[in-house]
């Protein structure tokens, strides 16, 4: 080999772009970490399903992932109410979950997921309770974004329409000023909206907070969803994860609306 050779500087290969990768984090009675896991696929992720127990034991860590997904289901069966249980093991986690919140990278909490975020304190203001009429409702609604909601997990999402499964979704503020406070800093990030038929003309005419059906647990304000003042932790009743796919919405709803929502968690994980 010539001394030109041997001293030609060789080329840099190109950087590989990395998904960010997805903590879908499952627990006892966790049911919907799957079809979670998928969105976030189709979204640009790497989603890993792992465990509680694993984060508690030391074997994974919150700080190997750019974004945190805590998924539906009835997580310890519910007990002591939904959501109780999930929380309180969670609080084992507060120092990694604090300094992974204040970092600006994504937390979802959908349906169970969203219950334990309120009772962990991760998302304040208010709690979830029973339905109002006492029954489990499993359906599809329409929700519409509020003006003064600012989180970017919900950029370009007006109106949206997903399913709802539950039966403890009706948000109750811890007062009434709260709610008045919650709407006024932008932390109510979806209402349920009174209309179905996806038109979206004639939204300041529609009740601020529709009756049955349209609000299907009698909500407090039609409260649907939660954000934190720094927007980048997201708590919602309904499941964007099952409507991600072609065919998953019904007739007259936009088929895979959801996954403006992963891939919005997905952006903002890549920073």
């Amino acid at each position: 080999m010539s001394a030109t050779a041997a001293h030609r500087p060789v080329a840099t290969p190109p950087r590989l772009w990395r998904p960010p990768r997805a903590l879908v984090l499952r627990a006892p009675g966790t049911n919907c970490d799957r079809e979670t896991a998928l969105a976030l696929e189709l979204a640009g992720a790497q989603p890993e399903r792992i465990h509680l127990d694993a984060v508690l034991a030391g074997e994974r860590s919150l700080a190997e992932f750019a974004l945190l997904v805590f998924p539906g289901g009835f997580s310890f069966g519910d007990h002591l109410g939904a959501g109780t249980l999930w929380a309180h093991k969670l609080d084992a986690l507060r120092e990694p979950l604090d300094r992974f919140v204040a970092s600006g990278r994504p937390v979802l909490g959908i349906c169970n997921g969203f219950q334990a975020l309120l009772k962990l304190g991760l998302l304040r203001g208010g709690a979830l309770g029973p339905n109002a009429n006492g029954r489990f409702e499993c359906r599809w609604v329409w929700l519409r974004r509020p003006q003064a909601a600012a989180t970017p997990l919900l950029a370009g999402i007006e109106r949206i329409a997903l399913p709802i499964a539950h039966g403890e979704g009706r948000f109750v503020a811890e007062h009434p000023p709260a709610l008045d406070d919650l709407q006024r800093r932008g932390n109510v990030a979806l209402v349920y909206d009174g209309a179905d038929d996806g038109a979206g003309d004639g939204l300041a005419d529609r009740p601020a907070s529709p009756p049955y059906p349209a609000n299907p647990n009698g909500s407090a304000g039609a409260v649907a969803a939660l954000a934190n003042v720094g927007g980048n932790v997201l708590g919602l009743m309904p499941h964007p994860e099952r409507n991600v796919l072609p065919g998953q919405a019904p007739a007259g709803r936009p088929d895979g609306a959801g996954l403006a929502i992963f891939r919005n968690a997905v952006a903002m994980a890549r920073g």
